[in-house]
């Protein structure tokens, strides 16, 4: 970790293991079985230095300590992970069945909740160790397990949102006219790096009709004057992801472009405050997408209003509708409603928004309302 913030301590991981197991008891569940990724970090502080045919999983069940399964040539690194006090380490080495060993002391008949990024490879193979056993997704199981944030994650969470602000700030200084989008798209990530990320995920700079595509890569085509551009960027810093979306315009904007940006602000807007404990995370969609149906571009909303943020700039909760669990303080994600009119152009607003116990809290404070750049 860089800047002002202290790593997680081995005791930090202990709880969340802890409340982990809790989870899954109350899913009903015999434990968890989790491959690298985003769910390892988080539990324990431990990133395998890469993905491979080589099992590493951690498992987690009621009544025993975590066990933390890993090849005999990565238990030094293991050893030294955050929290590798927290949890047994067990290795295995080239030529044994590292699934029988990983198998021990787990129930034959359990059904087990499995980071959704576990190889088949691995599932197969805990299945044949377990043939009894049974096994769920843990975004199905569990989908609410990093969801709500901890006063220190929060701060984390702050401090990505104010850098991706920062960013924001200086990509308006840059010239847009006669440049790639590639080339802003490199200004944007050489920003967020500046501005403390570790990692960059995503820098979309979609100008002109490339707007009208939510997920537009950044390609080759030279911004004009007279476009429209979305700019939707983030990563990770100090482990926590920012995600922001604004769109500005390359001079002086139309009186149609005014009026689309601004119900799509009226709807951010919209979408914001109908964040509040308890409140369905339905309520955040049908709040921003009414405003922007009743001003007849309701077929022009085409993706979901927001998703959960953390560790990962992508996760649970999503703000769509028919998604009824209530929002509960701690939480955190995106409030992202957008215009897209194929051919022609697109608006996009986007802040990260935390559930507090009177309502909600911007992450970030970069303007709304439309931007002229040069």
């Amino acid at each position: 970790m860089t800047g002002p913030f202290e790593p997680f301590s081995a005791d930090d991981h202990r709880v969340r293991m802890e409340r982990a197991v809790r989870a899954a008891e109350a899913a009903g569940l015999a434990g968890l079985l989790i491959a690298p990724g985003p769910d390892m970090v988080w539990l324990t502080g431990y990133t395998p230095p890469a993905a491979t045919e080589r099992l590493t999983l951690l498992a987690l069940a009621p009544g025993r300590e975590p066990v933390l399964v890993v090849p005999t040539l990565e238990a030094p690194d293991a050893a030294k992970a955050a929290g590798a006090d927290a949890l047994t380490l067990r290795d295995w080495t080239d030529g044994k069945d590292p699934y029988a060993v990983a198998s021990l002391g787990l129930d034959e008949r359990g059904r087990y909740a499995v980071s959704d990024n576990t190889w088949a490879l691995h599932l197969l193979g805990m299945r044949r160790a377990l043939p009894d056993s049974s096994h769920v997704a843990l975004s199905e199981a569990l989908p609410m397990l990093r969801a709500v944030k901890d006063a220190v994650e929060l701060e984390r969470m702050a401090a990505a949102g104010a850098a991706a602000d920062a960013a924001f700030a200086g990509i308006r200084q840059v010239r847009f006219a006669g440049r790639r989008e590639e080339e802003i798209a490199a200004d944007l990530a050489g920003l967020l790096r500046g501005f403390g990320h570790e990692q960059v995920d995503f820098t979309v700079v979609g100008s002109g009709p490339n707007g009208a595509n939510p997920h537009h890569e950044a390609g080759e085509r030279v911004v004009e004057e007279g476009d429209m551009v979305v700019l939707d960027f983030g990563g990770l810093m100090h482990g926590y992801g920012s995600d922001i979306s604004r769109t500005v315009h390359v001079g002086e904007p139309t009186d149609e472009e005014r009026r689309v940006h601004d119900i799509v602000r009226e709807a951010q807007e919209a979408g914001f405050r109908a964040v509040r404990p308890g409140a369905a995370c339905q309520d955040v969609d049908r709040a921003a997408r009414a405003v922007i149906t009743e001003a007849g571009y309701g077929e022009y909303f085409i993706h979901r209003t927001g998703h959960g943020i953390g560790v990962t700039t992508h996760e649970p909760p999503y703000m769509i509708e028919g998604e009824r669990q209530p929002l509960v303080p701690g939480m955190c994600f995106s409030v992202e409603p957008g215009i897209y009119l194929p051919g022609r152009f697109g608006v996009r607003i986007e802040d990260i928004v935390t559930v507090t116990e009177g309502g909600g809290r911007r992450l970030n404070d970069a303007p709304r309302e439309i931007v002229t750049v040069g």
